[in-house]
Parts: C-alpha cells; structure tokens; sequence
C-alpha cells in the first residue's frame, strides 16, 4: 500500500467517555458490537468488535481532556503515511495542535489536531497498514462521519488539502443550507455542512455506526437511558438515519441502508 492509498483514509473512531463500562453496555446492546479488551497499552483499552474483526476503540476520557473541558465525545482518526508531516501541515493551513505526534506501542503514530473552525479530530500513522483495510461499510462498520462547522467551505478546504479529499455531490437542505458531500477515489465518506444557528454545540465531527433495524436500536437507546435527538428518519436516497445522545453525554448516530 502506498502513501496515496493511506492518506486520507478513514482508520479508526474511539469513544473517550466518563464511564467505559456503563458505555460498553450501552453501545454493545444499541449497535451490537461486541466488546474486547486490548491488552498492551499503559491505561485499559476495548475494542467494538464486529465479530472478530476490530472496528474502533473504547477508553477514558484523559484527565488533561476532563481538565480542559472535553465532554465524553467520539474521536475520528484520519490515516497518514507521515504524522509528523501531517501535523505541521495542519498547523501550515490553520490548524491547531491539541495532543503532539507520539507513539502507541504496537500500533502507530498519532496526533490530535482541531481544524480552524475547532473540531476536533485525529491523525494516524500505522505501524501495519495492512491491519486497517479499506473496505465497503457492512452492519457493525463506522458508515459515515458528518461535520457540522461554521464555515462549510472553509473546513472543505482545509481538509482537501490536508487529506485530498475530493469534493463530490452536495444537496441544498433548504433553511439548514448546502450539504456537501466528500470523500476519495470516487467513494462518499461523509457530509459537511453550516451548523445552524440553533445548535448549541461548537463545530464537531459525528460518527454514524450502520445497524440492521434502526427502529429496534432507537427504541434500546431510549430504555437504556439515551437521549433520541433526531429521528429515525428518511434520508435522500432512502437510507434511514438517528442521532442520539448516550447516557454519559456523548453524540453518536446510525444508519440502516435502504432495503
């Protein structure tokens, strides 16, 4: 695999939040994942596991995190054949560095990095590229990555030339404006869009799980203490999506494909 195939590819998302072991029930129960403890590493670490297939990660929140003000929040990381570089890079265009290049035994290079609208998201360098194929989203795969921003097309810029994402099909939503899409080689990754007025939040990364009924899943989140912030619903070309809020606080979404 080159440094073409690598840059810009979507690795891995993580779930730092207050309480693993409440949000590993939770998760396991909403989504179906199974969950698998990663042994190696300085703090505890789990793995959502699409049978024995690792799809992302589980962790606390860092103190340095908590002490900063972070709430329990899901992390994307984006793969890069140079941390290092990709960093200074990011800086270059605008960015900031939240946590500096270092190393996870066994497993790559990684930084932490905000772009210049302040969402956060992170950098990977693997050791083992082959570890983390590219492949189509199945049930139990991360499906889709949304950015809700301040400044669509400013963000779109900075992460084009970051990661050579390309610009692809964008859809007018009416009073919430151009959703765009992007993604590489051809391949939709994810939306990007103004965040309206009304959202409380800062500009932030949200991650999509796919699910085999989304129905089911809505309704486990509300009897496990979730918070159901919009949907089901029906999207353009017929997939059905929910953004929810998990008992900790973190916002999380899913999505079942049409038919």
């Amino acid at each position: 695999m080159g440094e073409r195939d690598l840059r810009g590819r979507l690795l891995w998302c993580e779930l730092m939040t207050t309480d693993p072991k409440a949000a590993e029930s939770f998760y396991t129960a909403v989504v179906g994942w199974g969950a698998e403890a990663y042994t190696g590493l300085e703090n505890p670490y789990t793995m959502w596991m699409k049978g024995k297939t690792p799809v992302g990660g589980l962790m606390a929140l860092p103190a340095e995190a908590k002490a900063g003000g972070a709430p329990p929040n899901w992390m994307t990381y984006v793969g890069t054949p140079d941390a290092d570089a990709t960093v200074e890079q990011a800086r270059v265009l605008g960015g900031t560095i939240e946590v500096g290049p270092r190393d996870i035994p066994n497993t790559g290079r990684f930084a932490v990095l905000s772009d210049p609208q302040g969402a956060v998201f992170a950098v990977l360098q693997p050791a083992d590229e082959s570890a983390m194929p590219e492949s189509p989203a199945e049930v139990l795969d991360f499906s889709w990555r949304e950015l809700a921003t301040t400044d669509a097309a400013g963000a779109l810029g900075f992460y084009t030339d970051l990661f050579g994402w390309e610009k692809q099909n964008a859809s007018d939503m009416g009073p919430t404006g151009i959703y765009q899409v992007f993604g590489r080689a051809g391949t939709p990754l994810g939306g990007i869009y103004t965040r309206p007025r009304e959202m409380p939040a800062p500009p932030h990364w949200l991650v999509y799980a796919k699910v085999a009924d989304i129905a089911s899943a809505a309704e486990t989140v509300s009897s496990l203490g979730g918070t159901i912030l919009n949907g089901p619903m029906e999207v353009p070309g017929g997939d059905r999506v929910c953004q929810l809020q998990d008992p900790q606080g973190a916002v999380f979404a899913l999505n079942q494909t049409k038919g």
